[in-house]
């Protein structure tokens, strides 16, 4: 018997959640399905959630991993809100998602689950799904697990693999009810498989059963389809921030001519860089894991010393670390990029959680007047931009950069559109290669007086022999000076040549033209905002917009944009730390807004404080 063609409804946008233990694959289930969505042309954003251990406790709270994607068919700024659909794959991903959810959202529940064990886990004395406690929500229990096992029974598959199955039935479900395509995930399946045919077999099978119970079953009566968001043309890939820097970083080393040296040492959430620029050798890439965060960043720096592009990846802990390195760094006036992507802190803290405190540590995280260039990427597919940004300041202005990126950003996803080659910075450099001096010596602190950086000479270059080390310098000659006029002297030309390196203008974003507040961000608090003031512009509120990429030096023009408005607010997922900058240093009352809970800000959060401050000043 043929089934009736079901109902296609259009929706301009949609927010999925994949919940369940973080072995039940659900960052692969959500990759999976962005991968899908991106083929089809939607605005994509997304947010990975789980937990730091490597196998939490099998249906408990703390074990619960989820993966949200938000895909439209027009502009998003951020991973949604709120998710219009769960998939719970057992009570503890219901119970800690389910108060995300709005009233009326679906809830796919994977029913084997809801056992009488599982439920005392997570601290239900009845099953939610008889209690009438989900009345509000429109639930659609699927024995996912068994009917899993039954899809694949005639395969040679252990019940165990057929049961790790799952989240592909569940992925094959959501394909079909979001009329999502599938042959690229049934390709990605036989790569990630191919030593395994049996699992091959198993998951393409749980996959189309999936598809196949949306197509047959009477609960679900309705597809729908989200069109693709009008983008520029040229070819788009979807692509995660520390996927997107690392790539940056490579284009840095081409479009240098330069070697890159990447000096590392594992630590969550940054690894992934160094997996990947591992990948690019025959760009002229090495990467060494080194061992510890010392040794990482001493074999970075050497490798500027000897004439690459040294750069060393880390998170917070270890940028502690690095601190007498980076100090060394500044004192030898050497290109070296510090990539510090943020986890909440302090000490070990919440290493797959978000948080932008960093940037006091990055501003001022040193022994002695030691300044350095700090600028911050603000979404995944700007990590690319941000990393090439990063490299010319230190090619250009012989400088450390620490690049302070987040988890938000470095596990979130976006489509990229690919640049044209031609379109890069040439960030090429010319080494010092004779005498510089009248009486022809070499004078390695010999500044150019534009950019007011001193030679690079490349170690073994006859006839520029100089002295290299952490005592301080005597201008010009780099001899170990202890004068006090020429320390003094030395403090005040370092400071000014990072003071002096031109950034672009901080531009405001403003359509009313009258506003009298002005939200200022800096990095991963892009989205939120911007989401937040779109929002209130739609009802008739007027805000303004800036955001920061450069945070030493500040734009040239930001304390007269500072000074333009009434009130300035600065969300940020700290303390207030760009707060206490924009205080001391424009002496602007900014009011701080402020979220320290490891999750980036809702738009909603953000929606609601700015209406009050606009309303009410």
């Amino acid at each position: 018997m043929a089934h009736p063609t079901k109902l296609v409804e259009q929706l301009d946008r949609v927010v999925i959640r994949f919940a369940g233990d973080s072995g039940d694959g659900m960052q692969l289930t959500g990759d999976r399905f962005t991968s899908e969505t991106a083929q089809l042309g939607n605005d994509i954003s997304t947010l990975p959630n789980f937990p730091a251990e490597i196998r939490a406790p099998a249906g408990t709270l703390p074990g619960v991993s989820s993966f949200q994607v938000h895909f439209a068919d027009y502009d998003i700024l951020t991973p949604g809100d709120a998710p219009n659909v769960l998939v719970a794959m057992n009570p503890a991903a219901l119970k800690a998602n389910l108060s995300d959810l709005p009233s009326g959202a679906d809830i796919i529940v994977n029913t084997d689950e809801f056992t009488k064990r599982n439920l005392a886990k997570v601290g239900y004395a009845a099953s939610p799904l008889e209690d009438g406690s989900l009345d509000g929500f429109v639930v659609h229990p699927v024995a996912l697990t068994s009917m899993t096992i039954g899809a694949l029974a005639e395969l040679n598959v252990a019940k165990k693999d057929a049961e790790r199955a799952k989240n592909m039935f569940a992925l094959g479900l959501l394909c079909w009810m979001y009329s999502r395509p599938h042959e690229s995930t049934l390709r990605f399946l036989e790569r990630k498989f191919a030593k395994r045919p049996d699992l091959v077999a198993a998951n393409k099978a749980a996959f189309q059963a999936g598809w196949n119970f949306g197509e047959t079953t009477e609960d679900f009566s309705v597809r729908y389809e989200v069109k693709p968001a009008k983008q520029r043309p040229g070819t788009y890939r979807n692509i995660t921030g520390n996927a997107a820097l690392a790539l940056g970083l490579v284009a840095a080393a081409v479009r240098s001519k330069l070697p890159m040296f990447l000096g590392a040492y594992p630590i969550t959430p940054a690894s992934d860089i160094l997996h990947e620029l591992s990948k690019h050798k025959r760009f002229g890439i090495t990467t060494v894991q080194a061992e510890d965060e010392i040794a990482a960043i001493g074999a970075a720096l050497g490798a500027s010393y000897g004439g690459a592009l040294g750069v060393t990846t880390t998170s917070g802990p270890g940028v502690a670390l690095k601190g007498e390195t980076i100090s060394l760094a500044i004192a030898l006036e050497l290109p070296l990029v510090i990539v510090d992507v943020q986890r909440a802190g302090p000490s070990t803290g919440m290493p797959t959680k978000t948080e932008q405190a960093d940037l006091n540590m990055a501003l001022y995280g040193r022994h002695g007047e030691a300044p350095l260039a700090v600028i911050a990427p603000r979404s995944p597919s700007d990590c690319f931009h941000a990393a090439l940004e990063a490299a010319r300041i230190a090619l250009t202005y012989r400088t450390p950069v620490i690049l302070l990126s987040d988890n938000y950003v470095a596990n979130g996803s976006e489509p990229w559109l690919l640049p044209e080659i031609g379109d890069l910075p040439d960030l090429s450099v010319d080494f010092a290669t004779e005498p510089n001096a009248e009486d022809g010596r070499f004078l390695p602190y010999l500044r150019d007086p534009e950019t007011l950086a001193r030679p690079w000479a490349i170690p073994g270059t006859p006839g520029l022999e100089h002295r290299i080390g952490g005592l301080e310098k005597a201008d010009k000659t780099g001899d170990i000076s202890y004068d006090p006029a020429n320390h003094d002297f030395m403090v005040r030309i370092r400071a000014e040549r990072i003071e002096s390196i031109p950034v672009p203008d901080v531009e405001v974003e403003d359509p009313d033209d009258g506003s009298r507040v002005l939200v200022l961000g800096w990095g991963s608090t892009y989205g939120p905002i911007g989401a937040a003031c779109r929002a209130l512009r739609q009802r008739g509120l007027p805000i303004a917009q800036a955001h920061l990429r450069h945070l030493s030096p500040l734009p040239a023009n930001l304390g007269e944009v500072l000074k333009s408005y009434d009130k300035v607010v600065i969300p940020e997922m700290n303390l207030g730390q760009l707060a206490h900058v924009i205080r001391a240093r424009y002496l602007v009352d900014a009011i701080p807004f402020n979220q320290v809970s490891g999750l980036p800000f809702t738009a909603a959060t953000l929606e609601n404080m700015l209406e009050d401050v606009v309303k009410n000043g």
